[in-house]
């Protein structure tokens, strides 16, 4: 069978190598709607009207709102770039998109793009491997007097960049801020009385519901495609840390990256980010990040210089159908607490490790990827409500918010497992003061290391790596080798092991099957 070759790119402008072969293709297609629809070929189709999600307002056609767009979406040329080292991702090899919804904060972004990551579906453009190479890209520029949103990659590296506007005015950008985490960017040039694309509300936004969306694809400047909204939330992709994507069908190519996503009132729903892809090009499935997240990151940049985020001072996790059965639950939604920060807001809460959060502030929380997002988007400050399962009781706690530090802990695993006995196949030793300090642990560490792992255990398939620190056993506390021995052996031939182990000084729960 032939191998495909899966990528999300991240849309830069490549060389117009395959033009020809791309408006050969627009022309078919443009042939293919003209004949479905009995109009001419060449000829605009009259646009459907639309009725606003109030029921009362018919929108603009589409003519109309493109003539109001194009001035404001702008083209973005790296002018001077710091050449980039390529990264290669320590201790991440053969993670998947889904793992990383694992962490409730922080990982570094780039390297979900490093070069050990092409052959799966979530892959950086190859031709963006190794230095940057000063690519274009598309913003929007959002006020009158000169700010322009795009995405972070679109500027990652660069000193200043070359803003051109569609009349073919020139300014020299200055970056207010970058954000990794949701891959968007603030660039500022010296203007007054801009064109620019108002703020609209991602919220009410509808599946079924048309988009347009607006950029620079192959440097072609000013293209205009018209889509639906494909679904929303979007999340879970291993693209940027936090997401909440639009997903359209709305054509968009390499160079309309940062480019805006409006809805039939003209109004800015999204910037525009990646693309789901076999070829490198469209293939109706595009990701734009919403303004309800884009909105605040700006406001924050601009204000701040840095995104400031809500914190809750845990580690969280997906709430597996092995880890419900293990903590004596019948549901798998939720979020569960793998990890409590000494003195955090969750601690002076009184949230505890193997707590599972049910809600947040009065809404539903499903998976951590939604605590996530609702978390980091409550001001710093805020008196927060979570409603949490602790031993099968619901029991309804207050925090006070905090603002989220530059680095976080954070730990992972692999989740598959096998029929066998729990915890065979493991070697384990004591935890001295040397082993505590290589580990990155206090030296008043407890628990036994992890020195070998058969490869074949259901241990090793559950995800437990050499150099994990074993603190717990089926929530029993594991302070020496003797203690490990004593619960390891003493665990019945159908019974599943949960394990609560220390990873690099994150802890994270993990569920061995007999």
């Amino acid at each position: 069978m032939q191998d495909v070759h899966e990528s999300v790119t991240r849309f830069r402008s490549k060389r117009a190598w395959g033009l020809m072969a791309g408006l050969f293709l627009f022309g078919s297609v443009g042939f293919v709607a003209g004949h479905f629809t009995g109009a001419p070929v060449g000829a605009v189709a009259a646009p459907v009207s639309q009725v606003t999600p109030s029921g009362t307002e018919m929108a603009p056609g589409f003519p109309e709102i493109a003539k109001a767009v194009r001035p404001a979406v702008v083209n973005i040329t790296p002018s001077k770039t710091l050449v980039r080292e390529q990264r290669e991702p320590k201790g991440r090899e053969g993670r998947g998109p889904m793992d990383q919804m694992e962490e409730f904060f922080g990982f570094d972004f780039p390297r979900q793009f490093g070069p050990k990551r092409h052959g799966g579906p979530f892959d950086r453009d190859p031709s963006e491997r190794g230095p940057h190479r000063g690519g274009m890209g598309s913003g929007v520029i959002i006020s009158d007097d000169g700010y322009v949103i795009t995405n972070n990659h679109v500027v990652e590296g660069a000193k200043e960049v070359q803003v051109t506007l569609p009349d073919k005015r020139e300014f020299t950008g200055k970056i207010v801020g970058t954000d990794p985490k949701t891959d968007l960017a603030v660039v500022k040039i010296d203007a007054k009385n801009l064109p620019f694309v108002p703020w609209g509300d991602s919220a009410r936004l509808q599946v079924g519901e048309y988009v347009l969306a607006v950029g620079n694809p192959f440097g072609l400047n000013s293209t205009v495609t018209l889509g639906i909204v494909s679904a929303l939330g979007r999340g879970r992709m291993g693209i940027t840390q936090y997401e909440d994507f639009i997903q359209t069908d709305a054509a968009i190519n390499p160079g309309n990256s940062g480019g805006a996503l409006v809805n039939t009132k003209g109004e800015l729903i999204g910037i525009n980010t990646a693309i789901f892809s076999q070829t490198g090009g469209y293939q109706g499935v595009g990701f734009a990040v919403p303004t309800s997240m884009a909105k605040p990151v700006f406001e924050s940049l601009v204000k701040n210089g840095k995104v400031v985020r809500g914190y809750m001072g845990v580690a969280i996790q997906d709430l597996s159908p092995d880890l419900a059965k293990s903590f004596g639950l019948k549901q798998t939604n939720g979020a569960l607490i793998s990890d409590v920060t000494a003195d955090g807001p969750a601690d002076e809460a009184g949230i505890k490790q193997g707590d599972v959060v049910l809600e947040y502030q009065g809404e539903r929380v499903d998976d951590p990827a939604a605590l996530q997002r609702l978390v980091t988007r409550t001001a710093v400050g805020t008196k927060a409500t979570v409603k949490v399962l602790r031993e099968g009781h619901e029991k309804e706690l207050t925090l006070k918010v905090g603002e989220q530090p530059d680095t976080i802990k954070t730990a992972t695993a692999d989740t598959a497992a096998d029929e066998s006995v729990a915890l065979a196949g493991i070697e384990v030793q004591a935890i001295d003061k040397k082993t505590a300090r290589e580990l990155g642990l206090s030296e008043k560490a407890k628990g036994v290391v992890v020195t070998n792992i058969d490869p074949d255990s259901p241990a090793n398939e559950s995800g437990l790596r050499e150099g994990d620190v074993i603190q717990e056993i089926n929530r029993q506390e594991i302070k020496s080798v003797k203690d490990f021995e004593k619960i390891a052996t003493g665990l019945k031939k159908d019974q599943s092991a949960l394990l609560l182990i220390n990873r690099r000084g994150a802890s994270l729960f993990l569920t061995v099957k007999v």
